[in-house]
């Protein structure tokens, strides 16, 4: 709150105070003025005015279903049915001679409009405010029925009001019951202070004051002396009270346009709650309106029609008001719209770290953007050689916008965007180069991993650069003990053909031969570890797993030879292949340092293989005991009995594999 709203509202709530506690102290200053119709149309229009606050706030408590609205309509029914009756008491205008009940009706009205005031601060719970709403016709009728019993009472004269009125006009409990009700006003209006702090209102600050005044005037009730200037106090007080509650009403009603809101700043926490809800309600429906009527070509400039008399008459709502929430609906789904566009553009982001191919890579960035703007068509294009290729086949359309897709400093394409019969909005550009640069940054990706990808594979076994691909935690240095199936190929007389010819006939010699090999073991699954010189190992049944390891290793090894021997027809001179195959448990894993390290099996299967591979003739295939019984009837094998190798005890069987059946 501004200091000068402070200093206002203290104006408001301080000086008639100091007004009255001047006049107390100073009871020569309280000079005597009796004028008997002013006081009657003073009462009367004092009770007029509240009593038209309690109609429209009980009307505003009724269709807001809240309890507080109904009490603080209580507060001005009170008041305004007991001051009506006091100003009945005028003498010599309506009646004769004065009342008691209707003169003492004052405090009485006031007090009990500050017990509902009291209790209107009260935060009801859903239950409570539920059971006191269903009591709500019974409250209604509370003020008339005391109202009506009052004045029959006073009519009749019945005990305790058949007495003439005290000149005074309050004394003995009449005192207290004005104490009390000024201390009930006073404590409300310190809870709806707390919750002016909260939640700003003009009427709701004017309530607050209102309940202030009252206090005020109750308290003047108890030290009055009848047609004195402190008398006459109490009647200005509830005046300025009820006029200052129906003026920040009026404001109100002026800014928004309708009653229906007025005292919403009032109502309980649930109710304002549920209003949000329903506004937001509201809202989301008119964006959604707006959404449809723009697919059907609608301007979203253009009047809501029908859409805007169905809310309007759902939510009590003023043209001006649908105005306002068409304008917000409109921010709210442009906001939405650019949210979804973001989130699209995002996408191509996250895409862009993904090894996948280019082209698919790109489809999906043309799938991306054209779901983020639904309405306009787009076409992607990529330089191949000199020319633009687009995806559909066409030509540049001289009508689009072209937004560049760069890779590495030179144009690799463009995204082309045509919007029919409009054009794109300075933040619509904005993100259709935001997109076209994830795009160039998604193509520039998706070529970088396809050479890294292809220099990856080059330099390992494709079976063990794709499961590091899929895993990398399995690059790691260590190891498992597996069944594996190993096969050893080296070249019998490499030694004397590397010396009797120049260096590039012995590369020449080596990168025909791995260059026909190597594709016969992996066509058979194998993963080949490592080069080492004429000699190649490879591996079955590792990283990946394969039941039938042991006849994949035994048919890799007779491919092998016939590949050699096909390729050593066209050149004569060539050593041969000797392999051997083993099978059995070993160390399978990467071993080396964190600075280098290879994927291979180390162990007792791999020496053997490695043994059994020397003991092989030029263009044969060896096997191991173990081999041979995975092999069983599919083995056409010759046995060669036993031998003892370098680093075992026990002989070992081994046999020389013709073909497998």
């Amino acid at each position: 709150m501004s200091k000068v709203k402070v200093l206002l509202w203290l104006g408001h709530v301080v000086l008639p105070a100091l007004g009255l506690w001047l006049l107390v102290a100073r009871p020569e200053l309280d000079v005597n003025y009796e004028h008997h119709g002013t006081h009657f149309w003073l009462v009367l229009t004092t009770a007029a005015i509240a009593m038209a606050l309690g109609v429209i706030l009980f009307r505003a408590a009724r269709m807001r279903r809240d309890a507080r609205l109904i009490l603080v309509s209580l507060v001005f029914q009170f008041s305004a049915g007991f001051l009506g009756l006091h100003a009945l008491a005028t003498p010599g205008v309506i009646l004769h001679t004065p009342n008691a009940g209707f003169v003492y009706s004052v405090p009485v009205g006031l007090g009990l409009g500050g017990i509902a005031a009291l209790v209107s601060a009260v935060e009801f719970g859903p239950a409570a405010a539920a059971r006191l709403h269903r009591f709500a016709w019974l409250l209604s009728a509370l003020p008339t029925l005391l109202l009506v019993v009052w004045a029959v009472v006073s009519m009749a004269q019945l005990p305790p009001l058949h007495h003439a009125p005290d000149p005074a006009e309050a004394r003995g409990p009449l005192v207290g019951v004005a104490f009390v009700g000024s201390a009930c006003y006073l404590a409300a209006a310190f809870r709806y202070g707390h919750r002016y702090l909260r939640r700003r209102g003009v009427v709701l600050l004017s309530v607050l004051t209102a309940f202030v005044l009252l206090a005020e005037a109750l308290f003047a009730v108890g030290f009055s002396r009848s047609w004195h200037t402190s008398w006459w106090e109490w009647h200005v007080l509830m005046l300025a009270a009820f006029v200052l509650i129906s003026g920040s009403a009026h404001l109100q009603f002026r800014r928004e346009g309708s009653a229906l809101g007025l005292f919403d700043s009032v109502t309980l926490h649930q109710t304002m709650a549920g209003l949000e809800r329903d506004y937001t309600h509201a809202l989301n429906e008119m964006v959604d309106a707006l959404r449809a009527r723009a697919e059907g070509g609608v301007a979203p400039t253009e009047p809501l029609g029908a859409v805007g008399v169905r809310l309007s008459r759902r939510f009590g709502l003023t043209e001006r008001q649908v105005a306002v929430l068409q304008q917000g609906a409109y921010a709210l789904g442009s906001e939405r719209e650019q949210v979804r566009r973001l989130g699209l553009l995002a996408a191509i982001g996250e895409r862009s770290n993904v090894i996948r191919g280019e082209q698919e890579l790109l489809d999906e960035a043309l799938h991306l953007v054209a779901a983020a703007f639904e309405r306009d068509r787009f076409r992607l294009a990529l330089v191949r050689g000199a020319e633009l290729v687009f995806s559909d086949g066409g030509s540049p359309d001289p009508r689009s916008l072209a937004f560049p897709l760069v890779v590495k400093g030179s144009r690799a394409g463009v995204l082309e965007a045509l919007r029919a019969g409009g054009r794109f909005s300075d933040t619509e550009l904005a993100m259709l180069r935001s997109f076209a640069d994830r795009t160039s940054v998604m193509l520039e990706n998706a070529r970088l991993y396809r050479q890294i990808d292809g220099l990856f594979r080059s330099y390992m076994s494709p079976t063990v650069a794709t499961a590091l691909i899929a895993d990398p935690s399995q690059a790691g240095l260590g190891g498992r003990i597996a069944e594996v199936s190993v096969l050893m190929a080296d070249l019998s007389g490499f030694t004397p053909f590397s010396e009797s010819s120049p260096p590039e006939a012995v590369v020449h010699m080596l990168n025909t031969y791995y260059g026909v090999i190597v594709p016969a073991i992996l066509d058979h699954g194998g993963t080949v570890v490592q080069f080492v010189g004429d000699a190649v190992m490879a591996l079955f049944n590792a990283p990946t797993h394969q039941p039938d390891h042991a006849q994949r290793a035994a048919g890799a090894g007779l491919a092998l030879q016939r590949a050699v021997a096909e390729t050593a027809i066209r050149h004569p001179g060539w050593p041969r292949f000797r392999v051997g195959v083993n099978t059995g448990p070993a160390l399978v894993g990467n071993i080396g340092a964190p600075q280098m390290r290879n994927y291979t099996a180390i162990g007792d299967t791999t020496n053997l293989a490695a043994r059994l591979e020397s003991l092989a003739e030029p263009g044969t295939v060896v096997i191991g005991s173990l081999t041979y019984a995975y092999l069983g009837s599919r083995a056409q094998a010759r046995s060669r009995g036993t031998v003892t190798v370098r680093g075992r005890n026990e002989p070992v069987t081994y046999y020389v594999l013709d073909g497998l059946r």
